[in-house]
């Protein structure tokens, strides 16, 4: 069974800093794409930044210049580094992974992954 642990997430003061990593230690999971995406209270999810397996980025208007993705492909882990945290970061980020399941050589599929959410909660 595939699965992202989060982990990372707490309670700053504004203008504070969190990073947050998520793993995956599955052998039968091959990720292409990662993203932290996340969910505010009475909101819809939202997508925060993302990373393509060869490092390409993306992040929402929102947090461009203060967050940044990276990943360690030998780990299977991406992180997400915040800065200059505000109070309408306050969430649960989630972890985002897409690519091929493979259980046998003859047997793979496209697959994506949730990790269980972890709660960022900034303070003013």
């Amino acid at each position: 069974q595939v699965q992202l642990v989060e982990s990372g997430g707490g309670l700053v003061q504004a203008g504070g800093s969190l990073r947050l990593s998520c793993a995956s230690s599955s052998r039968v999971f091959s990720i292409n794409h990662m993203a932290w995406y996340r969910q505010a209270p009475g909101k819809q999810r939202e997508l925060v930044a993302g990373i393509s397996s060869d490092g390409i980025t993306n992040f929402a208007d929102s947090v461009k210049g203060r967050f940044t993705i990276s990943r360690d492909n030998a780990k299977n882990t991406v992180y997400l580094q915040m800065n200059s945290l505000k109070p309408e970061d306050t969430a649960v980020y989630y972890c985002y992974a897409d690519g091929l399941t493979c259980y046998s050589v003859e047997s793979c599929a496209k697959s994506n992954y949730w990790g269980q959410g972890t709660q960022v909660t900034v303070s003013s």
